[in-house]
């Protein structure tokens, strides 16, 4: 483990200006270093500076199967076969690459193909293709971005989604098993392909403006929305990032490179934008994991980084707190997983403080020392990163200071402050969704995050920011009191612990404040004494006990209406991603989750309580 703190972190001082609009201008300090035209540029320095150096690894079949890896030098060549035979097809912007099939080296290969010779790719939630039954997210995204060639690694596995969603023109690729009802063509039969003098000529026209990738973010209305990603944008965000971290820099960092183990999502900016650059940016190498933030998928996680020990590692905070669980139990994973590793990152939603500090206590009792653990503020907007918490003495909820080259402006906004960001990482716009961008930028050029933040100390700027909550959620009580709901969630999901998978705060023009809960049914099933299904558990007399118990503990902290939760409703039917209330990455849209299930909010302020149709009301007392 890297013992010299400064090394890790990078300057983070910080000036504002407070204007006479009431705005307040906030910029770091230390000015943004020279970055390159595309991070393809790197690809290419890297094959040349250390051709042998693994630069993605994938398990070749199950678990516990050899990793397949892949060298900058291999990778680079077989890039530019591909890219020779991508050249020859029908491919721009206007008809870019889409990518349906989730992370894989193939995945990797064809995007950086495209972009290599300035053709934008988009990858797509597998969700869209797998799990949804309309394919009505996937047809929209196909609608949008009209693209000339779909990618996937199993033409069987996504036939039917393709049949149903992409216009009969489009060319299909596949790793294996050809399209049955369409044209289709193998991905090896592109690496035959001989390279082509014109892919130079075509990778020398790429500039900091050319499109690299579309990113689609999901709102509230649950339409997803085609981020515009840059060269610039992405190149730029990777310089920012490695300012704020120079141990990523092997030059800094005694010629140890990045090594990540990650699950991410590419189709999201934090796996495919940040933790993907971070890897290609600094010459690192990315194991690709096949486990995921879940009870049975962190397993997998887990047998991994036995293997594998990171330099740097990434997770949501619901995978924090699964991997925690094999940390206390396991003294050989602690140590695979420490030994190597500089910093802990955190993004999608705010770490609770008890799974912090058993991370913080896990590393000193394994390492000596108390890993650092890092976050920050960003989204597939800001390429993303925009704040950073670099520094010691961190807590939940911290979301730190504006990198190099973000200019931030605190906007007071009905109580609370809106940040906003303006810098080379920041989207042009929406893809063809001119209204869309017009409303996403103010009158000086500034992005409207939407979310909100408080000073940790007005005396001290460079303690930074917390967060306040999404400004959009929060909502007024038939009182008028205003519930902010994002910090109301961060404190109920720190009460119920991993009782609780996942929480939406509501009571908009209600006379209290109440909640839908989504349980986590595999620890509750244990308290319900192995009983199996849904509502049976939620049902239990042990659970609804355990609820109602920290339910009493949470209304203790409230100061008042606006942050006393007076009654929950354990939902029994998981959030569907056909009706909107799940977004690309996960997460819940509280808006369609509220709106879809407005007869169960009613329900909450009734005389009723236990099994109310196939959820389970508790309140108050």
């Amino acid at each position: 483990m890297n013992s010299t703190r400064d090394l890790v972190l990078g300057s983070m001082q910080c000036e504002q200006v407070v204007r006479a609009d009431g705005c307040t201008i906030v910029s770091n300090t230390t000015p943004l270093d020279e970055y390159p035209i595309t991070l393809l540029d790197r690809l290419v320095f890297w094959a040349g500076e250390k051709p042998d150096h693994t630069f993605i690894a994938e398990r070749s079949g199950g678990d516990g199967t050899p990793w397949r890896k892949l060298s900058y030098r291999t990778a680079l060549d077989q890039v530019r076969h591909i890219a020779s035979r991508l050249a020859v097809e029908d491919l721009s912007a206007e008809r870019p690459v889409a990518i349906l099939s989730g992370n894989s080296i193939d995945h990797a290969l064809v995007a950086l193909a495209a972009m290599y010779i300035g053709v934008p790719y988009a990858p797509l939630s597998p969700q869209y293709s797998l799990i949804s039954t309309d394919y009505s997210k996937l047809k929209h995204c196909l609608n949008l971005i009209t693209p000339g060639m779909i990618f996937v690694d199993d033409g069987s596995l996504y036939e039917k989604a393709i049949a149903a969603s992409a216009d009969d023109s489009v060319n299909v690729l596949v790793t294996k098993n050809l399209l049955q009802n369409r044209a289709s063509h193998l991905l090896s039969d592109f690496l035959d392909t001989d390279i082509s003098p014109s892919i130079d000529e075509l990778h020398g026209n790429i500039d900091g403006d050319t499109i690299a990738k579309f990113l689609f973010s999901s709102g509230s209305t649950g339409k997803p929305k085609a981020v515009i990603n840059t060269h610039k944008m992405w190149a730029a965000n990777q310089q920012m990032i490695k300012q704020a971290l120079p141990f990523i820099d092997e030059n800094k960092n005694g010629g140890v490179s990045p090594v990540l183990l990650d699950w991410l999502p590419w189709n999201h900016t934090f796996g495919g934008n940040h933790n993907f650059g971070i890897t290609l940016f600094n010459g690192g190498t990315l194991y690709i994991d096949n486990g995921k933030p879940t009870p049975n998928g962190i397993a997998s996680t887990v047998a991994n980084l036995k293997e594998v020990s990171p330099t740097v590692y990434f997770n949501v905070p619901k995978g924090y707190e699964e991997l925690v669980k094999y940390l206390e139990t396991d003294d050989a994973l602690c140590e695979s997983f420490f030994k190597n590793v500089s910093m802990l990152f955190y993004a999608g939603a705010g770490l609770s403080q008890p799974v912090w500090d058993a991370l913080e206590a896990l590393s000193l009792k394994t390492t000596g020392e108390k890993v650092i653990i890092v976050t920050g503020l960003g989204s597939t907007e800001t390429a993303p990163s925009a704040l950073f918490t670099t520094g010691d003495n961190g807590f939940a909820g911290w979301l730190g200071l504006p990198v190099s080259g973000v200019d931030a402006k605190l906007v007071p906004a009905g109580g609370k402050t809106e940040i906003r960001f303006k810098g080379d990482s920041v989207t042009p716009g929406y893809w063809r969704e001119p209204k869309l961008t017009e409303n996403a930028f103010d009158e000086e050029g500034y992005y409207r995050t939407g979310d909100a933040v408080l000073y940790v100390d007005k005396n001290d700027l460079n303690r930074g920011f917390s967060f306040d909550g999404r400004i959009s959620e929060d909502f007024k009580l038939d009182t008028g009191t205003w519930v902010s709901a994002g910090p109301l969630r961060a404190q109920f999901l720190n009460q119920f612990g991993n009782l609780v998978a996942d929480v939406v705060i509501a009571g908009r023009d209600k006379p209290a404040v109440s909640a839908l809960v989504f349980p986590d049914y595999s620890v509750c099933r244990q308290l319900a004494g192995g009983a199996q299904s849904e509502v049976d558990i939620a049902n239990n007399d042990n659970v609804k006990a355990k609820f109602s118990a920290l339910l009493k503990e949470l209304a203790k902290g409230a100061t008042g209406s606006s942050n006393k939760v007076i009654a929950i409703s354990l939902q029994t039917r998981a959030p569907e991603l056909d009706a909107h209330e799940i977004t690309d990455k996960g997460s819940l849209n509280a808006s369609a989750i509220q709106s879809n299930r407005a007869d169960v909010i009613d329900s909450l302020y009734c005389n009723e309580e236990g099994l109310v149709g196939d959820c389970v009301v508790i309140k108050l007392e």
